[in-house]
């Protein structure tokens, strides 16, 4: 058996796994731009992927191996790590806006910014659940903001402006946690490590159009088997991402009901489709056939003419208008006549509408190879992604032990990549128990729910913010927050083990083991005495006091018995979010912290609209900061 060198760190192994087919490419960087050392191909069997998504893990398992297990045979060299793109049919992408109040007249800063832009991504991922029968993980892909407003007014940047109120409307894109969980176990059972992995769309962008060009506004158009995956470039950055349905198995389907041949030789058929040249094949009844050009064109301009018009729609959805320039990618952009239809279907000058690979040049080379073919914008482009640094999933950053789901390039926050690696925000903060209030013996009572355990974040060892930057090579620990628990007793835990009386229960005698539920009027009495005629009680001092069972009491309306006056007891004395407020000693001697306060904050930690701000005398604090008396506290959602 041939001994293999390991693959060296610098050594890029990109597989692109298609509808059709699996592309593997092997390089490296050299003096700028990737050298392709190595391409390997093969078809699938069976249809072993629907529309671009996995269907066949095992199957596709395979094929990967087949492609990696020849592409090692001829370099000598054992491949572990893998560069993988998720296929653009499955995104899904949502519009929502946040708004804030901005506490006074001063400049906006850069942190204010980035809240008021995770209350938008909240608002969308929200919204797309609630599009779902069942609630789903997503990725976040990534996110444009549309539209800055202050005080009503649109700006194309909010930095350094001061107003009152702050609003931002993005466009965020996401991908469900089915379709990146088939790639990563295709991966795993193939014997391969996903190193990288990004979006087909922004690859095939990657390899066709260099990022000199982007300051230009263009379209990249992938026109693969099962999709059409679209990117849309300007002011030097991939602005959106789109797909459309129809690609080339729509075209060879056509070829199979024309002239009845089966899927395989239909394939054939049209990539022998040249201007002037006749077509022979063998139909499904064993009979050879020989077409001319015009007829098999004819057969198949229908649906030609369904996918131009179905990439004009798609790119004016996400750019508007008609680019300045589009790049057709991929083995339908081969399509003697699509060019020019899908010029047509955008009012564009047909000079304006390209084949790719006239560019790859620029960021790729390879000796004795041919690169020059718009079927390689995908697999070339995952490769020179990786290899360039043309993404941030091309550098390795794990999460709790693992390399994270990065999409994006771009500086990327400790939010940002829980939120790429289907994390949300209720992960982040963490829910309070819900409260249990009721009225005994004339006083209203609270018990207060569980507060949340809080998140622990940590980089490199260091607690860190959500807002922290990460960079190549970190190592996030993260252990999501968890909810607490909702407040629950029963009678006898309420009134304790000494209480030897009768106990009446919305005016119905109830057992001691009868448990408490919200808005329940308690009335306690001794055996054999009958319940007293209800009366008003006098108003009592707005004072929070401590009650049996470690409920908190607050006047109640008129209540049927007039409580036993009590003697206001020492605690903290707090101002939080501009009111005083007075907290019994904790039974344990414990003190209390910014968690325990989240639930007399009037947040509505139900519909959280975003991240929540925690502050103790003006300095920004975590949940888990302890309090004391005096301190001046306010928790508010940004």
């Amino acid at each position: 058996m041939a001994e293999y060198r390991a693959q060296e760190q610098d050594m890029i192994f990109a597989l692109d796994i298609g509808t059709r087919s699996i592309v593997g490419v092997v390089g490296k960087p050299v003096g700028g731009r990737f050298k392709v050392l190595d391409i390997e191909a093969a078809e699938h069997g069976s249809r072993a992927m629907l529309d671009g998504q996995i269907d066949n893990i095992q199957q596709v398992a395979a094929l990967a191996r087949t492609v990696t297990d020849r592409l090692e045979g001829r370099l000598g060299i054992r491949l572990e790590r893998v560069s993988v793109a998720a296929a653009g049919r499955a995104l899904r992408t949502q519009g929502a806006s946040f708004a804030m109040d901005l506490p006074q007249k001063q400049a906006i800063t850069a942190e204010q910014i980035s809240r008021l832009e995770a209350g938008a991504l909240s608002a969308a991922e929200e919204a797309l659940q609630v599009e779902e029968e069942s609630r789903r993980q997503f990725f976040m892909v990534g996110y444009t903001v549309a539209q800055y407003r202050l005080d009503n007014y649109p700006l194309a940047t909010l930095l350094s402006h001061n107003g009152r109120r702050a609003e931002a409307e993005v466009v965020a894109t996401f991908l469900p946690g089915e379709v990146v969980e088939s790639l990563y176990t295709a991966m795993r059972a193939a014997g391969l490590q996903v190193a990288s992995l990004t979006l087909e769309p922004i690859a095939a962008m990657n390899a066709a159009i260099p990022a000199e060009l982007r300051l230009l506004n263009l379209a990249l158009v992938d026109i693969g088997a099962g999709t059409t995956d679209i990117a849309v470039c300007r002011d030097g950055s991939v602005v959106g991402y789109t797909m459309a349905t129809i690609a080339g198995d729509e075209i060879t389907e056509a070829l199979m009901r024309g002239f009845l041949v089966d899927f395989q030789t239909a394939e054939e058929m049209k990539r022998r489709l040249h201007p002037g040249e006749n077509v022979t094949y063998t139909d499904i009844l064993g009979m050879e056939n020989t077409t001319p050009y015009e007829e098999i064109c004819a057969a198949i301009a229908d649906p030609m003419e369904r996918l131009a018009e179905a990439i004009a729609q798609r790119v004016t959805e996400v750019n508007t208008v008609a680019p300045s320039a589009l790049f057709l990618a991929g083995g339908g952009s081969k399509l003697d006549g699509l060019r020019e239809r899908v010029a047509k279907c955008l009012g564009m000058d047909e000079r304006r509408v390209a084949i790719a690979g006239n560019n790859y040049a620029k960021s790729a080379f390879a000796d004795g190879l041919e690169l020059e073919n718009p079927e390689y914008a995908t697999p070339l482009g995952i490769a020179v992604s990786a290899g360039l640094g043309l993404l941030n999933d091309s550098y390795v950053v794990t999460l709790n032990g693992e390399t994270a789901k990065l999409f994006r390039s771009g500086s990327l926050t400790l939010r940002d990549i829980l939120l790429m690696n289907g994390y949300t925000y209720a992960d982040m903060l963490g829910k309070t128990g819900k409260n249990l209030s009721f009225i005994l013996d004339g006083r209203r009572m609270l018990l207060r729910g569980e507060p949340a355990v809080p998140a622990i974040l940590m980089i490199n060892g260091e607690e860190a913010p959500l807002t922290a930057i990460v960079n190549a090579g970190d190592h996030i620990t993260f252990t999501p927050a968890r909810s607490g628990e909702d407040a629950a007793k029963t009678l006898g835990q309420l009134l304790g083990e000494d209480f030897s009386g009768r106990v009446l229960v919305n005016n119905q005698e109830a057992s001691l083991d009868t448990a408490l539920r919200q808005g329940d009027v308690i009335l306690t009495l001794e055996r054999g005495a009958a319940p007293e005629h209800p009366k008003a009680a006098a108003p009592a001092a707005p004072v929070q006091t401590a009650c049996p069972g470690g409920a908190v009491s607050e006047p109640a309306a008129p209540a049927a018995v007039s409580p036993k006056p009590v003697e206001r007891p020492k605690g903290v004395h707090l101002i939080l979010n501009g009111t005083a407020l007075l907290l019994p000693e904790k039974d344990n001697g414990q003190p209390y912290y910014l968690m325990d306060l989240l639930e007399r904050s009037g947040l509505d930690f139900d519909h959280l609209e975003g991240p929540v701000r925690l502050t103790v005398n003006g300095v920004e604090s975590g949940f888990s900061q302890s309090v004391r008396s005096g301190d001046v506290i306010t928790i508010r959602c940004d």
